[in-house]
């Protein structure tokens, strides 16, 4: 696809189309509806949707920690609709929400991943995310998973 993908902050009737692609991504372990609203009032600026032309393609939330002495925030989620994997939405979401937490004077990212997510730890691998530490049994699963960090 020679067309780049746009990003933007999501709106309340964009919640549809992203539970379809959480529901595509996740499976059993999909958020729902109730926490995503929870995230669009929480988050604002850094709720993001990836768009193809008119079409919502993918999201990312990140969740600035309040209260910290390093400015930190977390990358809560990221998904991108199947269709669209590996053309650059998941690219296009993380460039725009590390202009915006650089923007806000944020200086780490942290966040966590399944450990048998290969696809996802590469992808962070490129942003030079670097691993803090394996947590045993951290999904409900019983899957484990990688903290990841990035300064900024």
């Amino acid at each position: 696809m020679d067309k780049r993908f746009s990003t933007r902050h999501v709106r309340q009737r964009d919640l549809d189309r992203i539970l379809k692609i959480e529901e595509a991504s996740f499976g059993a372990d999909a958020y729902d509806r109730n926490l995503f609203a929870e995230y669009t009032r929480k988050c604002g600026g850094l709720f993001l949707v990836a768009e193809w032309g008119t079409e919502v393609c993918g999201y990312s939330i990140a969740a600035v920690s309040p209260g910290t002495a390093r400015n930190c925030a977390e990358l809560v989620s990221v998904a991108v609709d199947p269709a669209f994997l590996g053309k650059g939405a998941a690219s296009a979401l993380m460039d725009s929400t590390l202009r915006r937490l650089r923007r806000r004077k944020i200086t780490r990212l942290g966040l966590m991943v399944k450990v048998t997510n290969h696809r996802a730890i590469a992808f962070y691998k490129k942003y030079e995310f670097r691993k803090l530490r394996r947590v045993a049994r951290y999904y409900e699963d019983g899957a484990d998973g990688l903290s990841l960090a990035k300064d900024l």
